[in-house]
């Protein structure tokens, strides 16, 4: 029986390596990769305190983001700080404070591992001017400290969705008091590597 079971075997092995070369061969050519790019955009909901005293008033908006995209081919670990300092609030919730714009885009096409790790940990601006005027200052909940005056949840998962730039992910982080929205959209870019 073993001896069957061992002839076997040995009749395999010549098989298995010819088929070896003809993976190589394929992968050879180029093999299909990704990179990814990530847009934001703010908007607030409905009942935001902005839409109901400071309609057509100017602010300004920064946050942090805190994103990990780490590959073989590409590493990045980092905070990006976009700043938008010309916003006029729109008459209602159907506009955006700020339209969508590029935050990151990777440069180098690398193998699929999944989507880049992003978190908005921090939003802070103002709206408006003189007694009228709204701070925003909303930060995520951490681990042995108070829970902050304007909470700041990140990571609440959208629905997916395609526009002119292809396919995306998207995530918010949304502020509880100032009910303002941050949008993030992660696009994988099908490459060649």
């Amino acid at each position: 029986m073993r001896f069957r079971t061992f002839t076997s075997l040995l009749a395999l092995i010549p098989i298995a390596a010819g088929l070896a070369p003809c993976g190589k061969a394929f992968g050879a050519a180029g093999e299909l990769g990704i990179r990814h790019r990530i847009d934001v955009m703010v908007s607030a909901e409905p009942d935001a305190p902005i839409f109901q005293y400071l309609k057509g008033a100017k602010g300004q908006l920064t946050f942090t983001v805190r994103l990990s995209a780490n590959s073989k081919e590409s590493k990045f670990f980092g905070m990006l700080h976009p700043s938008f300092p010309d916003i006029t609030v729109p008459d209602g919730a159907a506009k955006p404070l700020v339209q969508q714009t590029k935050l990151w885009e990777e440069q180098v096409c690398h193998q699929r591992r999944g989507l880049p790790k992003v978190t908005v940990t921090q939003l802070s601006g103002h709206f408006g001017e003189g007694e009228g005027r709204i701070e925003v200052n909303a930060i995520i909940r951490h681990i042995g400290l108070l829970v902050p005056p304007d909470e700041l949840t990140p990571g609440i998962k959208l629905d997916q969705g395609s526009d002119d730039l292809g396919l995306f992910y998207a995530f918010r982080a949304q502020t509880r008091n100032s009910r303002l929205n941050v949008d993030l959209k992660i696009y994988p870019i099908d490459c060649f590597f």
